[in-house]
């Protein structure tokens, strides 16, 4: 009786959003409901439409409509995960408060170094506004803090396994020359012509134009990154050694100093842009120095299984209706 009552409620709310008095045009409708809330077209569209509007830039025809039905399946997908993340983090009795979200966002520019204004300039650029800003930085506040306590806090990793890592991976703590680098990559996809290549590289290099000018790396790193991951660690993708990239990147990254941008670098498959935050010499390192870093990598993996595995049952006792 009660999902017969919610479906019902919430086939009423489609008519109030979807109508107006003398409209017979949807104007907007639910396209996923996620336990006691919902997703609506509106909500996809505003997803959605800094990549639905670069796929139409460089894609056309049947391709195209390919690519962005998929890409719409694939927002709407992490939209849901989304609300399961916030409604398990109301659940857990885990909040964010203001003055925590101002401290993060003072750091972020701290970080940077750029200036109120100047952030807000660039928001204005990107066509985003500082509340939806400071809407994003406290979900990832609580996504961070739900994933802690659920997931993070029981993953443990032994010596042993610290041990067998670093026998498996000894190569790897050989102390080759090494770069530390961020990267902004933006792909060229499949099926692309001349002109939607040529585009693509134009705005690579109005992205190296503003960072040259003093736009933060780390902002454009973030809108290009193809997961969240990356886009919060603003690009950095940690140290590479000679022989762990592309030719053409290695070259560019061994040959930059450190704080210095490259130029736009062409691959086979888009163009890069980096940047190196330090570097370090050869040398043979003992497992005392990289057991940090060793312990960082295992829990990372332990991490993204455990993650998936949780976002799973949490999907299996939702209820979940795609409408699109």
């Amino acid at each position: 009786m009660i999902d017969f009552l919610k479906k019902m409620l919430l086939g009423a709310l489609v008519l109030v959003l979807g109508a107006a008095p003398g409209a017979a045009e949807i104007v907007d409708r639910i396209v996923a409901v996620v336990n006691e809330d919902i997703i609506t077209l509106s909500d996809l569209n505003t997803a959605f439409e800094p990549y639905q509007r670069r796929i139409e830039q460089t894609l056309s025809g049947a391709e195209r409509d390919k690519v962005i039905a998929e890409g719409r399946r694939e927002i709407l997908n992490q939209l849901v995960d989304g609300k399961l993340i916030e409604q398990q983090a109301k659940r857990s009795g885990i909040t964010v408060k203001d003055d925590e979200v101002d401290q993060t966002i003072n750091d972020i520019l701290k970080r940077r170094n750029v200036s109120m204004a100047e952030f807000l300039k660039v928001l204005e650029r990107e066509g985003e506004t500082m509340e939806s800003y400071r809407h994003d930085i406290r979900n990832q506040l609580l996504r961070q803090r739900l994933i802690r306590r659920e997931v993070q806090s029981k993953i443990v990793v032994s010596d042993e396994e610290i041990g067998e890592y670093y026998r498996q991976h000894r190569e790897d703590y050989e102390g080759k020359e090494a770069v530390r680098v961020r990267q902004i990559f933006i792909p060229i996809p499949r099926g692309s012509d001349d002109r939607a290549v040529k585009r693509l590289r134009e705005e690579a290099e109005e992205v190296r134009r503003k960072i040259v000018a003093g736009e933060p790396f780390e902002l454009f790193a973030a809108k290009y990154a193809p997961n969240q991951a990356l886009a919060a660690a603003g690009g950095d993708i940690g140290f590479i050694e000679r022989g762990a990239v592309l030719p053409e990147v290695e070259e560019a990254a061994f040959r930059l100093k450190v704080d210095e941008v490259s130029g736009v670098i062409a691959v086979e498959n888009g163009f890069y842009i980096l940047k190196v935050t330090d570097k370090r010499g050869a040398g043979l390192k003992p497992i005392q120095e990289v057991r940090q870093e060793i312990v960082a990598k295992i829990e990372e993996k332990k991490m993204a299984r455990r993650f998936d595995e949780w976002m799973a049952e949490v999907r299996k006792k939702a209820y979940i209706e795609i409408r699109l």
